[in-house]
C-alpha cells in the first residue's frame, strides 16, 4: 500500500470522519489442525469447535475496495485501550503530547471493562498502608464517588469521559492495528481499521506505545518476542518449575449472578462440562459468594491463547456453565437456590499471550530485591508471583495458584518498558520485556495501569527533548527528572523522594495553627506522599473541628501560579467487584473519609493584605491540582474546612509552582 493511497488529515479533520465511528473489527482466528494430545483428551468441545471450522483463505491488501484511506499524524500513538493504554494516552496528553489512542473494542478498560469484567488489583493497601496512585487513583476515586451502584458499564463510561475530555488526545474506539512500517530502526506509521466505518488509517507518530497485552504492534514491527513458561535454567529462577515449562496463564471467562426473592431453575446446555466433586476439589466457590465467580476458571494455557482464542472462549463457557450447574444442581450448595446468572463473558480475560524483548528483562531476582539496584525505577508493584498450572480447570493435581517469593512492594525499571529492536517503542501491560515467571506479578491491572502512566509521561517527555528512550534509561539526570514529574503527578514509586528543583513549597517555612503530635506540620517536607501501615511519617494532621490551617512562608516573595495538595485517601481496597470481599468494606463506595472535602488556598502578598486564591468544595479526589493567575507573594496557607467524615484534617503533601 502506498502513501499516495492516503488522504492526510488533521486532528480537526479527523474527527470529522471518525469521531463518531462505532463497530468493531475483529481477527479471524482458525483452530490448528492438530491439538496437543494432553489437552484435547479433556477438551472434546475444543476438538467439535475444530471440525467445524475451515481455514480461512487468505487475501490481498489490494482487496479494499470499500475502505477509505487517512493518514494522520501525531506525537504519540497508544495502540490498546486497555487500562495501560488509557493511562498512557492520558498521560501523554496531559503531557502536552498530541495522542492517538486505538482500542481495537468499543469500549475502553480491557480485562477491566464490562466485556470481561476482571477487578483492578494491585498494592494490598490494608497490608502496605498504601496504594498505587497518579491517573489510576483518579480514576478510582472517582468511580466510587459516581458509580456507587458497582455497574461495569458506568466504569466503561468513565474511562470514555476522561479520555474524550483531553483536548490532546484523539480517541480511535474499534479500530485494530493491522500493519506497521519501519525505517532506519524506527515504527514509522501503524496501519489501523475500523470496519464499521470502512476506513484504514496510516498513523505517523514521533513515538509508538504498544499497549495491546498481546504485542501486536511490536510484532508488526519486527520486535523480538517471548511466549512460554521458561525453565528455572534460562534465567537463574529457582521458583520458574512450579508448572511444566512452555505453557502459559490460562484466560478465564467471568459471570454475575443476582440474588432473587424466589428460587430460580438452572439447566446448562448439553455441551457444559460435566463438573465432578474431583474437579472443584481445590475451588470453594462459597469463598466469595455466588454473585461474581470465578478466577479458578480458566482454560488455554496449552494453547497459543491468541489465535486459539476462539477453541479458548468455548471451552471457558462450558466450564462456567458446568461449575454454575454444579453449584445449583448438585445439593452441596442450598444457599445458591434464589441466585439467577446476569450475566456471562463472551471474551476470555486473558492473563498470557506474547511478551516483548526490551532493554532490560526483569526476572524473579529483580523482584526479590535486584529493582532497587536500578536506577531507572519508575512504576510500582505489589503483587507477588502467582504462577498457574496451564491445564487450568482441568489440573487434578496442582492447587488452581500458587503465590510464590518474598516480595511484597517494588518498582519497575525503564528499561523494561522500552522495545530492544526498534528506537521509538515502548511497551506497556502484562507484555512487557520480563520472564514468564515475573510476568506473573507485573500483568496485575494496577501495575500495568501504573505502567502505562509512567510509559506516557516518558514518551511526552521524549517528544519534547528529542530523546532516545533507550539512551534515557542509562541517563541519570533525564530519569531524576522523570521519576520527579511521576511524583508531582501523584505517583508513587517506593522508595524515591520527591525532590523537584522546581517546588517553592520546599524551600519554605512551614508551620501550623494545629498538629496532632504524632502528625506534625514538619512532615510536609518529607518529600515523601504516602506512609506504611501504621505510621504517621509523611503526612500532617489536625483537629478538623478546629478549622486549621498550614502555612508556607518564604524569605523572599516568591511568584507562583499553581498548588498541588496531595491529600490522605485512606488505605482501603477500591475495585470494580460485587464479590462479597469488595461489597463489605466501609466507606469503598463513597468520597474516601480522610480526604478533604472543603479547603480554601490564600495568599499574604508582600504589602501585608490577604488574598484568596482558591475555594475548593465537595473534594474527592486525592490530588488536587488548583491554578491560578501568577501571583507575587509572601506565604500561602491552606486552611481546612471539613473532610468527607474523618475527625482529621490530613495531608501528605503541598507544591508550589511558578
Amino acid at each position: 500500500m502506498k502513501n499516495s493511497d492516503f488522504v492526510r488529515v488533521g486532528r480537526r479533520s479527523f474527527l470529522k470522519h471518525a469521531a463518531m465511528a462505532a463497530g468493531g473489527y475483529a481477527l479471524c482466528v482458525s483452530i490448528p489442525n492438530k491439538v496437543r494430545a494432553r489437552e484435547a483428551a479433556f477438551s472434546p468441545n475444543a476438538k467439535r469447535l475444530q471440525a467445524a471450522q475451515q481455514s480461512p483463505s487468505t487475501f490481498s491488501m489490494d482487496a479494499e475496495p470499500l475502505m477509505e484511506k487517512l493518514a494522520i499524524e501525531c506525537d504519540v500513538c497508544v495502540v490498546g485501550g486497555g487500562l495501560s493504554g488509557v493511562c498512557a494516552a492520558i498521560a501523554a496528553a496531559r503531557c502536552g503530547a498530541k495522542t492517538v489512542l486505538a482500542q481495537n473494542r468499543s469500549r475502553l478498560g480491557g480485562n477491566s471493562s464490562s466485556e470481561i469484567r476482571i477487578h483492578p488489583l494491585g498494592i494490598s493497601p490494608e497490608r502496605e498502608g498504601f496504594r498505587e496512585g497518579g491517573i489510576l487513583e483518579e480514576l478510582k476515586l472517582e468511580n466510587a464517588v459516581r458509580n456507587p451502584q458497582r455497574s461495569w458499564e458506568m466504569w466503561d463510561l468513565l474511562l470514555y469521559e476522561k479520555c474524550v475530555a483531553e483536548p490532546n488526545l484523539t480517541l480511535m474506539l474499534d479500530t485494530s492495528a493491522y500493519l506497521a512500517d519501519t525505517e532506519n530502526g524506527r515504527v514509522k506509521s501503524a496501519y489501523l481499521r475500523c470496519d464499521l466505518t470502512q476506513k484504514i488509517f496510516k498513523v505517523d507518530a514521533k513515538y509508538f506505545v504498544d499497549a495491546t497485552g498481546d504485542a501486536v504492534l511490536a510484532r508488526l514491527s519486527g520486535c523480538s518476542v517471548m511466549f512460554g513458561r521458561e525453565s528455572s535454567k534460562k534465567f537463574g529462577e529457582p521458583l520458574a518449575d512450579m508448572y511444566e515449562e512452555g505453557g502459559l496463564l490460562c484466560s478465564s471467562i467471568l459471570f454475575n449472578a443476582v440474588k432473587h426473592d424466589r428460587p430460580m431453575p438452572f439447566k446448562a446446555p448439553d455441551w457444559a462440562v460435566k463438573v465432578t466433586d474431583e474437579d472443584m476439589r481445590w475451588r470453594n466457590p462459597t469463598h466469595d459468594g455466588f454473585a461474581y465467580g470465578y478466577w479458578f476458571i480458566s482454560y488455554g494455557g496449552l494453547f497459543d491463547t491468541v489465535k486459539d482464542n476462539e477453541a479458548i472462549r468455548h471451552e471457558n463457557l462450558s466450564i462456567v456453565l458446568g461449575v454454575w450447574d454444579y453449584i445449583k444442581n448438585s445439593g452441596k450448595y442450598p444457599e445458591s437456590a434464589n441466585y439467577a446468572m446476569s450475566f456471562v463473558g463472551m471474551m476470555p480475560g486473558k492473563r498470557d499471550s506474547y511478551r516483548i524483548v526490551g532493554e532490560h528483562l526483569l526476572t524473579q531476582t529483580d523482584l526479590e530485591g535486584g529493582w532497587a539496584k536500578r536506577r531507572d525505577q519508575i512504576a510500582v508493584c505489589g503483587w507477588k508471583m502467582e504462577d498457574q498450572p496451564s491445564a487450568g480447570f482441568f489440573e487434578k493435581k496442582k492447587k488452581p495458584a500458587v503465590h510464590a517469593g518474598k516480595i511484597s512492594v517494588y518498582n519497575v525499571p525503564l528499561a523494561s518498558y522500552v522495545a530492544r529492536d526498534v528506537d521509538n517503542l515502548f511497551m506497556a501491560g502484562r507484555h512487557i520485556s520480563c520472564s514468564h515467571l515475573a510476568m506473573t506479578s507485573v500483568r496485575i491491572i494496577n501495575t500495568c495501569a501504573t505502567g502505562g502512566e509512567a510509559v506516557g509521561t516518558c514518551a511526552a517527555k521524549c517528544v519534547r527533548e528529542n530523546a532516545d528512550p533507550k539512551k534515557l534509561c542509562a541517563d541519570e539526570k533525564m530519569i531524576g527528572e522523570l521519576q520527579q514529574e511521576l511524583l508531582k503527578n501523584g505517583n508513587v514509586i517506593v522508595g524515591i523522594k520527591c525532590e523537584n528543583p522546581d517546588d517553592l513549597a520546599a524551600k519554605a517555612r512551614v508551620s501550623a495553627s494545629d498538629e496532632l503530635p504524632e502528625a506534625p506540620a514538619k512532615n510536609l517536607k518529607s518529600g515523601f506522599a504516602y506512609d506504611l501501615r501504621g505510621k504517621t511519617d509523611n503526612r500532617w494532621q489536625a483537629d478538623i473541628s478546629k478549622k486549621p490551617s498550614v502555612r508556607f512562608e518564604w524569605d523572599s516573595p516568591a511568584e507562583i501560579s499553581q498548588v498541588f495538595v496531595n491529600l490522605d485517601a485512606g488505605n482501603r481496597l477500591i475495585t470494580m467487584s460485587i464479590a462479597k470481599f469488595a461489597s463489605s468494606i466501609p466507606g469503598m463506595w463513597e468520597p474516601q473519609k480522610e480526604l478533604l472535602r472543603d479547603f480554601d488556598l490564600a495568599a499574604e502578598l508582600p504589602d501585608g493584605t490577604r488574598k484568596t486564591l482558591a475555594q475548593v468544595r465537595g473534594n474527592y479526589q486525592k490530588l488536587v491540582k488548583i491554578a491560578f493567575p501568577k501571583e507575587r507573594v509572601k506565604a500561602v496557607e491552606l486552611k481546612c474546612i471539613a473532610t468527607n467524615g474523618s475527625p482529621k484534617a490530613s495531608v501528605f503533601q503541598v507544591q508550589a509552582f511558578a
